[in-house]
């Protein structure tokens, strides 16, 4: 993993998260431009913390070991802990970290199951069940959007914490379905063994540079279940404040988006990653720019004009 030197100061922190979101979360990085500026930075730094984590975890150009992996990744979760604890923070992303994390009174149990998550990936290469891959997902995927939650703003929030889980597990497994041959070449296959063997396929299948048939339905079932999870998750946008809607909704439309681009590809995904194409991307992202602003607006209005608001 590449030495970062810039100063530890909270500001460069935020900026690294940023950076770290607008290199490898592009998609997501699009639709938290339509976010009040002043909600971009806390997200740019849950991202970052997840993005650090997974770059310990995945980092096929790192000298370190299974072990020499679970240590430095161990090491990091406790500077995090030992950082809410008031230990001073010398660290490139941890700092914008948790001042996010005491903004909003987060909850650090989803931050634990996040890291646990993580550590799995070190010695678990696959899934028996959907149920035991949703465990997984549970702290890999479901917990950043109850995360997000309160820095999305709601008037139900706990209506909206569990939409927001369902999104979470709805962006995972379409992640799942578009980067099977990525993940494979770590050795790990998320698509459930049960699932495999329903439909035929062995991880040689899913090796191979053209879906097989057989691919083709696993995959196509896969796909209903993401969707299961979108349609689970769409009332919650609504539950937002109005500021926060255009941010979700795109994020909901263009990651639900690489699913149709998987079935337009005829579900030849083993080659090469399927990709929303970027017209479409900034399409989707500019009708919903003037409402963006126009909340955006008004909520500075109400900031301004209201005793004690934000």
């Amino acid at each position: 993993m590449r030495v970062i030197t810039q100063p530890r100061t909270l500001g460069a922190a935020y900026e690294r998260c940023r950076q770290l979101h607008a290199r490898h979360g592009r998609t997501y990085y699009l639709a938290t431009l339509l976010l009040p500026r002043w909600k971009r930075r806390h997200v740019h730094a849950l991202y970052g913390f997840t993005r650090y984590a997974d770059e310990i975890v995945d980092d096929l150009s790192s000298t370190l070991d299974g072990a020499g992996q679970a240590a430095a990744l161990r090491a990091w979760g406790e500077r995090f802990f030992a950082g809410l604890r008031g230990a001073p923070c010398d660290d490139p992303v941890l700092p914008a970290v948790l001042h996010t994390v005491r903004a909003f009174d987060l909850d650090v149990a989803d931050f634990e199951k996040f890291l646990d998550s993580m550590a799995m990936d070190l010695h678990t290469d696959g899934y028996a069940t959907y149920d035991d891959l949703l465990a997984y997902m549970e702290g890999s995927a479901a917990v950043i959007g109850t995360m997000m939650a309160p820095i999305l703003e709601s008037a139900d929030p706990p209506a909206a914490a569990e939409h927001a889980r369902q999104l979470g597990l709805a962006f995972q497994l379409t992640n799942f379905i578009r980067d099977i041959a990525e993940d494979l070449d770590r050795g790990r296959v998320y698509l459930p063994a049960e699932d495999l063997e329903r439909f035929g396929v062995g991880r040689a299948d899913l090796a191979a540079a053209q879906a097989s048939p057989a691919v083709t339905e696993l995959l196509a079932f896969e796909i209903q279940r993401a969707r299961a999870h979108y349609r689970a998750a769409e009332p919650g946008i609504e539950l937002l404040v109005p500021s926060s809607r255009p941010c979700i909704r795109v994020a909901f439309d263009l990651y639900g988006g690489i699913l149709d681009e998987v079935e337009r590809a005829g579900y030849q995904v083993l080659a090469a990653r399927v990709r929303v194409p970027r017209h479409r991307r900034l399409g989707v992202a500019g009708r919903h720019w003037v409402a963006a602003r126009s909340a955006a607006r008004a909520e500075r209005r109400v900031s301004v004009t209201t005793p004690g608001a934000r």
